[in-house]
């Protein structure tokens, strides 16, 4: 089977989405068939340059910003079309070519504006001003973002995005929270699937435990969706009560400045550190001795790769019991409300005064990862929904 993948972002971008589609991409032209012959001829589109990424290496066709005729020809010579997100023009070209459409949700961008279903005057939970046709609400929303005029265009678009995610052979939700929320037909769920990060190794041998100074971490992009104010709130908090502990912040974005502002009004600079950006050694030390990690979105996370990376390490995880982060997590971690400082410190609290916690909840979390959360699960489940849609168009 010809199986193009569209995939705006990609590497050397770096993200969840283009984690997860670079894996899958891979793992697809892995498959063979029982003579031995690969199941799969992938090709990969997207709009991310190069740059000093090098795609000779990986074992499908990369065809990096093509034009709309390149794109086209990509579309026509394929059996089934991936979307690693509803990208209008591809989309468009896909149902002219009459190709059975694969639609992967890993945001809102079917169903909201900006993505995020975050409401930006209030930066709280959208309940759904677009499909609720609260149009007005939409360009007020965005014009936090842009001009008026940018504002009325991006709306304009949501309609035929949303129109051919609906009519898509299948959409793919990647949990059961934004099947929900998208609700969109012919869809079904697929849990982002990573390797087994601690290679037979026991949790405890990936964490160093040489002191007694509990390490918490976030992990990912520092925006404000993803909460880092109630973390250092939190932090504050325990400083104050007199706790000893670190906080590490391994990630960087647009609201580094912002939160570096915190740092030093709070005077938390004994106690909270930023790492920036890392990737490989730098990455894998910086969470050399780190015993919990902890996720304090304010948003509905569609799902949370960084979550399930460090459940499949062993790690306790702390999150905000909101979206498809709390799904992930189940009861193996522990949860609290979204943007509660004060709840956000008694869980941290808990963990300092009750150490063994990390050990047994990691446990547990290991074990939901090994058991939800394996890439040949999602790998397996994806082929299984090429292989129908296009005997569906067969038939």
């Amino acid at each position: 089977m010809k199986l193009l993948v569209y995939s705006h972002f990609f590497a050397p971008s770096v993200g969840g989405v283009e984690t997860i589609v670079l894996s899958l991409a891979r793992g697809l032209a892995g498959l063979r068939k029982p003579g031995g012959d690969p199941e799969f001829e992938v090709s990969l589109a997207t709009q991310t340059s190069a740059d000093n990424f090098h795609d000779g290496p990986l074992p499908f066709r990369v065809v990096r910003r093509p034009t709309l005729i390149q794109l086209w020809d990509l579309i026509r010579a394929s059996d089934a079309v991936h979307f690693a997100g509803p990208s209008l023009a591809p989309l468009f070209l896909t149902f002219l070519a009459r190709k059975p459409v694969v639609v992967e949700h890993h945001g809102y961008q079917a169903i909201c504006p900006n993505g995020l279903l975050v409401h930006r005057p209030d930066e709280a939970v959208c309940p759904g001003h677009f499909l609720g046709r609260d149009y007005l609400e939409c360009v007020r929303c965005l014009r936090q973002e842009c001009s008026t005029f940018r504002s009325w265009r991006r709306l304009l678009m949501m309609f035929p995005r949303h129109f051919f995610a609906r009519c898509a052979a299948a959409n793919v939700a990647i949990s059961d929270h934004t099947l929900r929320r998208c609700a969109l037909p012919r869809s079904s769920v697929v849990y982002y699937g990573i390797e087994d990060s601690l290679e037979g190794r026991r949790p405890n041998d990936a964490v160093s435990l040489s002191d007694g100074k509990i390490c918490f971490a976030y992990v990912g992009r520092l925006v404000s969706e993803k909460g880092i104010p109630v973390l250092l709130e939190a932090s504050r908090l325990l400083r104050e009560e007199g706790h000893s502990f670190e906080v590490r912040l391994i990630g960087d974005g647009p609201e580094r400045s912002n939160v570096e502002a915190i740092i030093a009004r709070d005077r938390l600079e004994s106690c909270v550190q930023i790492t920036g950006f890392l990737t490989g050694a730098a990455f894998a030390e910086a969470l050399r001795d780190v015993r919990v990690v902890v996720m304090p979105s304010i948003w509905e996370e569609t799902a949370g790769l960084a979550a399930i990376e460090q459940m499949m390490r062993g790690r306790l995880v702390i999150a905000s019991d909101i979206g498809g982060l709390g799904e992930v997590l189940g009861d193996t971690g522990v949860k609290c409300p979204p943007g509660d400082p004060a709840a956000l410190a008694r869980a941290m609290r808990d963990v300092l005064r009750q150490p063994t916690l990390i050990d047994s909840l990691g446990k547990t979390a290991r074990e939901r990862a090994l058991q939800l959360f394996v890439r040949g699960r999602m790998i397996a489940e994806h082929a299984q929904l090429y292989r129908k849609v296009v005997q569906d168009l067969e038939n």
